[in-house]
């Protein structure tokens, strides 16, 4: 949709005045959550109005993202004013998108790769190969020849097998020694694969040093979705005491790695611990790396559905009716993150009939009960087994979702034939965000890549 087409999403609702420094504080933060809130509504808005669905092509009215690019420059800000000393290197496994990327790259962090695919879609967008850790402890072989080629140095191992790999395929490597880490209080559990135990370290390390291999770093991960900060304080802990180890057989490690696992809700919880314990356990000297993934693009992700379909149920000894809604997306699809990330979307009606909603709170209405459910033939294919909304929704309505970034559009499948290809509108809600991305395709003369600004006179946003 080019943005010429767009229509002005009208003003931003005032903000109160004001007083005293916390208040203004508070009134900056309202007020541009208001900006943003506009903008995606405007960009939801602006995309159903596009869109005819009895007479457009086949999947016209597939669900779709709308991106907040203005929200991932405003959590990077937040990352440096909480965790100055540490380094984010995006997790890219996380969301994959482009112009994520883009500017996650022009606001200077570094990336954290997983696979020759992910490592050659940073590298192709002009990142330098010394701002990539391939973060994978098992890698391909062939995956390692190809980072060797490119100059990807940085990569992490657990074990002696991947030792003996790393010699015959890339001995100049920059290596990390992976440790295992206590992930009991997280969503989703990595040193179940990942992580060489504390007993093994010294032994490992031994053998790299006798395989003449340069160690140069430790990494550990607390698993996704932790919710224990403390655990970030134990793994910091036990890294002190595999650099002491190193240094006893010989390494001068200068790099510390602390991983994933940041929510958006608990950042500052695990950044009042994390910070303090790394001054603690490790000199100014040292470098200290992360690999925030879903921190950075859950909240920046909004995706749009529509109800391609309704089954009325009457359940015993109720007077009113609950219903079966389908939607054109499902666990196959962008919310498969309900089957393996442990996550629980909310439905939120933004189209009912003619009329639009955007976080607005219901009044005076009576809750209606729905499970909803994916457009596939498979009864696992459910996104919600019961939600109440207020209104009585019918096929052609839309619902939206909130906090949509992580692992979504980068898992989801072609099962039973649907699309894993989603459109994406991009919004900016941030002058800083809008300044990066338009100074970037000015360098990179990116003609497919065009940025339109948008004014209510008080305040701006932009359309990518």
């Amino acid at each position: 949709m080019a943005p010429s087409a767009l229509a002005s999403p009208g003003p931003v609702p005032p903000i109160a005045a004001p007083c005293g420094p916390k208040r203004r504080i508070s009134s900056a933060a309202t007020n541009t959550k208001h900006i943003a809130q506009a903008s995606i509504f405007w960009a939801l808005q602006s995309r159903i109005n596009s869109i005819n669905p009895d007479e457009c092509e086949a999947g016209g009215e597939d669900a779709f993202f709308v991106a907040d690019l203005g929200e991932v420059y405003r959590q990077h800000m937040r990352w440096k004013i909480n965790l100055p000393r540490v380094e984010p290197f995006y997790a890219v496994k996380c969301n994959g998108d482009e112009k994520v990327l883009r500017l996650l790259a022009a606001l200077g962090t570094g990336f954290d790769c997983a696979s020759k695919a992910e490592i050659q879609q940073v590298l192709n967008i002009g990142v330098n190969p010394s701002r990539i850790i391939y973060a994978n402890p098992c890698k391909t072989a062939s995956y390692i020849r190809y980072a060797a080629e490119e100059n990807v140095r940085m990569m992490t191992f657990d074990n002696a097998e991947e030792l003996y790999k790393m010699k015959k395929f890339f001995p100049d490597a920059r290596l990390f020694l992976r440790i295992c880490t206590d992930d009991s209080k997280a969503l989703c559990r990595l040193s179940l694969k990942y992580g060489a135990p504390l007993d093994s370290t010294r032994h490992l390390l031994e053998l790299a040093k006798e395989l003449r291999l340069d160690v140069v770093g430790v990494s550990f991960h607390v698993g996704s979705g932790s919710y224990d900060p403390t655990a970030f304080v134990t793994a910091v802990r036990d890294a002190r005491r595999v650099f002491d180890e190193a240094a006893e057989v010989g390494y001068d490690l200068r790099t510390l790695d602390v991983g994933g696992g940041y929510g958006n809700d608990n950042f500052e919880a695990i950044a009042a611990v994390l910070g303090p314990a790394i001054d603690e356990y490790f000199p100014p000297s040292v470098r200290v790396i992360a690999e925030p993934g879903r921190y950075y693009v859950s909240s920046a992700f909004t995706i749009a559905t529509h109800i391609i379909a309704r089954r009325t149920v009457q359940e015993d000894g109720s007077r009113n009716p609950s219903y079966m809604l389908y939607l054109n997306d499902g666990v196959y699809g962008n919310f498969s993150g309900i089957l393996f990330d442990h996550q629980k979307p909310v439905p939120k009606v933004l189209k009912c009939g003619d009329q639009y909603s955007f976080e607005s709170t219901p009044t005076d209405s009576q809750l209606i009960k729905y499970s909803i459910w994916g457009p596939t033939c498979d009864g696992i294919d459910c996104v919600s087994s019961f939600s109440y909304l207020p209104e009585v929704l019918e096929v052609g309505d839309w619902l939206y979702f909130s906090d949509m970034g992580a692992y979504s559009k980068c898992s989801a499948t072609k099962f039973n034939g649907f699309s894993d290809n989603h459109d994406v509108v991009y919004v900016v809600s941030d002058p800083g965000a809008l300044a990066l991305l338009t100074q970037a395709a000015a360098d990179e003369q990116l003609s497919n890549s065009p940025v339109a600004s948008f004014h209510d006179g008080s305040s701006g946003w932009a359309m990518i």
